[in-house]
């Protein structure tokens, strides 16, 4: 009688992949009084290191622009982790690294866009929480969406 091996979920390393702060408009842009619009985009990937290990990327870019259009910053931190990801069938991965290991990212993500604005000079920004099971759900929809318009 064989057993099934137990699914196996760990982190071995989580690290900044990529950072870049833009201040286009310094020194003069320190000097308005305007309230800035943000604007924040995530994006996340996942790929196969060797066998059972995976490299997942939480990308977040953050940016703020002035009611004339001026970009007061634009940040893009890319956040990476290695995760051991064992006996997980094949259909669950996916979400498990959309998903799961968005969600460990998230507060480190979170951390480096504060304090690298607040090195900036800026205020810090600091983000609302992220459900990104919903994100990832809306991402399936959006490329099942893209399929049947390829279809036809």
């Amino acid at each position: 009688m064989t057993e099934q091996a137990q699914p196996t979920f760990s982190i071995e390393k989580i690290y900044v992949k990529d950072l870049s702060l833009e201040i286009p408009h310094a020194p003069q842009i320190y000097l308005q009084l305007d309230n800035p619009k943000l604007n924040i985009e995530f994006g996340t990937s996942g790929k196969p290191v060797e066998d059972g290990i995976y490299e997942v990327t939480l990308v977040a870019n953050v940016s703020a622009t002035l009611p004339d259009g001026r970009t007061v910053f634009l940040v893009e931190v890319a956040q990476a982790g290695i995760f051991q990801l064992r006996n997980i069938p094949e259909s669950d991965l996916e979400p498990v690294m959309m998903i799961g290991c968005a969600n460990i990212l998230f507060p480190y993500v979170r951390e480096t866009v504060s304090d690298t604005l607040t090195r900036a000079g800026f205020q810090p920004v600091l983000l609302q929480p992220v459900n990104f099971e919903a994100l990832y759900q809306a991402q399936q929809e959006q490329r099942a969406a893209s399929n049947d318009e390829q279809d036809q």
